[in-house]
């Protein structure tokens, strides 16, 4: 592989670990509501929440497009407000990471938390513990490997991801191309041999992320 190669694996792996990242306070968050709370129109929010799963990707592109855009509500508040453009940046392909792996932190999540026993919860909370000290000393603990295995999901996500990102950021050589958009490109142009190199990393980037978070998995049936 040549430079300009692993330049597309490193730009393509780090910006997905900071997606993950980035949707993890918000990811965990809407999972314990829907996992510990009820109230009147949950199931939109649930909806909502799996949008991105059932979509078609650009469907979700080009919503980001208009949000995001000079002229959207968000775009047009950084543009004016603070002189920054996230349309066909970094800043757009991080976002798009974040909002197509989103739903799969949250689902499990969410599940790691309804297997903990509320009984637990309810006896720190008579001892004295806040809500938030209940959250990060025994809910937390007590589903990390639900968490990690949703966070090594949603990696796996936006490693792959493609859809919507291209509508939103395009496919800029050293500014916005991905794995996947690389790889379409070098079908595109007839360059197959460049193309099947940086098919075979997604691959095994893939292939180690969902092993990891199945193997996590198994292990907290156990």
């Amino acid at each position: 592989m040549n430079f300009e190669e692993w330049q597309i694996v490193w730009f393509t792996a780090w910006v997905s670990a900071l997606s993950t990242l980035l949707i993890l306070p918000f990811g965990l968050g809407t999972a314990w509501l829907l996992a510990r709370r009820e109230w009147p129109g949950k199931s939109i929010l649930e909806t909502t929440v799996s949008l991105p799963l059932v979509m078609p990707p650009v469907a979700t592109g080009l919503i980001l497009l208009k949000v995001l855009g000079r002229r959207g509500t968000i775009g047009g508040f950084f543009h004016d407000r603070l002189g920054i453009d996230i349309v066909f940046t970094w800043r757009a392909v991080l976002l798009a990471l974040a909002v197509m792996s989103f739903p799969l932190l949250v689902r499990s999540a969410r599940i790691a938390f309804e297997e903990i026993n509320p009984r637990l919860e309810q006896i720190a909370r008579t001892l004295g513990a806040s809500g938030l000290r209940v959250f990060f000393t025994v809910t937390a603990p007590l589903a990390m490997r639900g968490i990690v295995g949703g966070m090594l999901l949603a990696f796996a996500r936006a490693l792959g991801e493609f859809g919507a990102t291209i509508m939103v950021a395009g496919n800029i050589p050293g500014k916005t191309a991905t794995l996947s958009l690389s790889i379409f490109q070098s079908v595109q142009l007839g360059q197959d041999v460049q193309a099947f190199r940086l098919l075979g990393v997604s691959v095994v980037l893939a292939f180690v992320a969902v092993w990891a978070s199945e193997w996590l998995l198994r292990r907290r049936r156990k």
